[in-house]
């Protein structure tokens, strides 16, 4: 099969023929036809510190998919010949305290797909079968190759009760923007999203935002009063890792605010610790998908409501032959894009 590979712990990828996956006897062999290109990605092309700390090389890289199965190990049950899939990316050890206690997201032993296994980038992939996420008949393949970036920002959004609510929404990529989508959907009252970029806010007003807000030349402040808001934020989304964003998203709160934390920081930042204590605030880090509820979640939401899913299809921004992998890489690295989807059935 032709797979993009990383040869050596070094910056790159090369387009190369590589060995077709064998299933194990728990596990599926899927068509890859669609992938999502991750800023994780980015990092282990570039071969950046976080790449070299994290990633295991050689590898076929990449974990945003959707594909059809084309081979079933003995021990699978539940998915067959032909079904149309994407996949979690957390693979888990299934024995530590939380996988037992029905709480695999917060396995211990975690290994991600495209980072310490071979991944998507590729015309073949195999996989757990309890990683498998079988599609219903309104999921497109470009949509279904963005489910993992989408059960981010469901995990995100869901992660407190939304109906009625004001929520503040920082950093408006692909995932923030998804998020927005979702807490429209889920019944939040007024939306505002921040950030620096023109094209992102002009797509976050586009994906629900009631305001938006430039925060090199505005203040969230502003937002609040265009909305006749009388007290702060109940929820608030951190999506960006920016250094001054969750310290405004907290001066920005109601008393008793909560926050949803997506966004990994690249350095430490002060915040004010007695304004958490004194306004009762809540901060929840969110990392990947509940499994499999966050699934489930999205699943139902897009085939329930026509609006939803195309809301979400906007934030796919291109979809480009497989063969031409570089020009995908680089649109994604350009900032304001949407998502670039690659397609593997043109190679």
């Amino acid at each position: 099969m032709k797979a993009l590979f990383k040869a050596e712990r070094a910056a790159g990828l090369e387009l190369v023929e590589r060995p077709d996956p064998v299933a194990a006897a728990d596990e599926v062999v899927i068509r890859v036809l669609r992938t999502g290109i991750c800023g994780t990605d980015l990092h282990i092309r570039r071969w950046d510190d976080w790449a070299a700390s994290a990633i295991d090389a050689p590898l076929i890289p990449g974990h945003e998919f959707y594909g059809e199965v084309v081979e079933v190990g003995p021990l699978v049950r539940d998915i067959a010949v032909g079904d149309r899939v994407s996949g979690e990316g957390h693979i888990v050890c299934g024995t530590c305290r939380n996988c037992r206690a029905g709480r695999r997201q917060m396995c211990i032993r975690t290994i991600g797909l495209g980072l310490q296994r071979d991944g998507a980038f590729a015309e073949y992939l195999s996989l757990p079968a309890t990683n498998v996420w079988v599609h219903h008949s309104d999921v497109t393949p470009e949509l279904g190759a963005i489910f993992d970036p989408l059960g981010n920002a469901v995990h995100t959004a869901l992660t407190f009760p939304l109906i009625g609510e004001d929520v503040l929404v920082t950093g408006c990529g692909p995932i923030g923007l998804m998020a927005i989508a979702v807490a429209r959907h889920a019944g939040a009252r007024f939306i505002v999203a921040t950030d620096v970029s023109a094209p992102r806010l002009a797509m976050a007003r586009q994906m629900g935002a009631d305001e938006v807000v430039d925060v090199s030349r505005s203040d969230i402040r502003d937002a609040q009063r265009a909305l006749a808001m009388r007290e702060g934020f109940d929820v608030g989304f951190e999506m960006s890792g920016a250094a001054t964003a969750l310290p405004a998203m907290i001066d920005n709160m109601n008393h008793g605010g909560r926050i949803a934390m997506l966004g990994l920081p690249s350095a430490g930042y002060d915040i004010d610790w007695g304004k958490l204590v004194t306004h009762m605030l809540t901060i929840k880090g969110i990392y990947g998908r509940e499994m499999f509820e966050t699934w489930n979640a999205m699943g139902a939401m897009l085939q329930s409501s026509a609006t939803l899913r195309e809301s979400i299809g906007r934030v796919i921004a291109e979809v480009l032959p497989a063969r031409d992998w570089e020009k995908a890489f680089a649109a994604a690295e350009s900032a304001g894009t949407g998502k670039i989807i690659l397609d593997w059935t043109q190679l």
